[in-house]
């Protein structure tokens, strides 16, 4: 697959416009000199923007006009008219509005029309209100690429941590019953070729947590670290992957261990984000990995109780955004060395 187009400029689907989602937006516009950000432009109701944030907007009708505008003003290309925008009270109105911005967003990314997309915060109970029938954005933009559900890996980072949660949103209880090696050996590859690819890591070092508490005491406290985590990571040792585990989860974040590894691979939902989102709150990140095109998003929802009040920090959607365009350049050069081996 050939390089991103580092030229080009980023989509940005705006999410629901009740939320803060054109707040940061905007806010991440006029951070872009200072944050060296790449030329953006945002996907939604060009009307929204005035509802939560005074900058300058200029209305754009193709991708092209977005780097010649971007200096002076965000460039917006409108999608939907709502017919009443409320910070903080969304409807259905803004859903549809939502759900189009992110199928064109996508849809320019998949083109080669942009060089990638963040896809800005959603409410999920207004998209299913609407018929949307994914369990979220990822799992949308991963079938819009052709790509299996199963096979789009979200990873969340920080400064200094990326941490993979082999399982998402899916009941506590249920978790054990999806863990085996099949699964597990999945995200070791899509975690380590997704570190070579977007972030640069050529021999990417991987951890992975255990399931059970202590790692599960040499089975006293449960055998699927025994029984299903010790003997993924020796079947995938052949293929030349560098994974080490499955390591106690209580003591493997601290700022000591975490410069053993590059990603660590957790069990479920919480046992990841809860380390990213104590140390780095509001600066992760929500990148897909495994995709054709390159996808990031603020590691946050629509945050209705403050949306339109200026209180939005725009931190989370500049982290995405500068991941976004680091991404493209490690891109590019992963294709490149692949297609020059030295």
């Amino acid at each position: 697959m050939a390089g991103a187009d580092i030229s080009l400029p980023l989509a940005i689907s705006s999410g629901d416009p009740a939320g803060v989602g054109p707040e940061i937006i905007g806010k991440a516009w006029e951070a872009r000199k200072k944050q060296k950000l790449k030329s953006f432009f945002a996907i939604g109701d060009i009307a929204s923007f005035a509802h939560h944030w005074d900058g300058p907007v200029v209305r754009i009708d193709n991708p092209d006009q977005a780097a010649e505008r971007f200096d002076d003003a965000l460039p917006v290309f409108h999608v939907h008219d709502c017919a009443s925008i409320i910070p903080g009270t969304p409807d259905l109105d803004g859903a549809h509005c939502a759900l189009q911005a992110l199928e064109l967003a996508t849809g320019f990314a998949r083109s080669g029309t942009v060089a990638g997309l963040v896809t800005g915060p959603v409410s999920k109970a207004q998209l299913y209100a609407i018929g949307f029938n994914y369990p979220g954005q990822t799992e949308f933009v991963a079938e819009r690429c052709g790509v299996e559900r199963r096979n789009a890996v979200m990873m969340l980072a920080g400064p200094d941590l990326r941490v993979v949660p082999m399982t998402t949103h899916i009941p506590l209880a249920s978790v054990a019953s999806q863990l085996d090696v099949r699964l597990i050996r999945r995200r070791i590859r899509a975690t380590a070729k997704g570190l070579a690819r977007d972030f640069g890591i050529a021999n990417p070092r991987l951890a992975l947590a255990g399931f059970n508490p202590h790692a599960g005491e040499s089975g006293n406290l449960g055998r699927e670290e025994i029984d299903i985590f010790a003997p993924a990571i020796a079947s995938i040792a052949d293929e030349g992957f560098n994974v080490i585990g499955p390591l106690p989860a209580d003591t493997m974040f601290h700022t000591e261990a975490r410069r053993n590894f590059d990603a660590a691979l957790c069990a479920y939902h919480d046992q990841a984000l809860i380390p990213l989102k104590t140390l780095y709150f509001h600066e992760a990140v929500n990148i897909t990995l495994g995709l054709p095109v390159i996808r990031t998003s603020p590691d946050h929802g629509t945050a209705f109780g403050i949306a339109g009040k200026n209180e939005a920090r725009p931190d989370s959607m500049i982290a995405a955004i500068k991941m976004a365009g680091e991404a493209v350049a490690n891109r590019k050069a992963f294709a490149e060395a692949a297609a020059c081996p030295a």
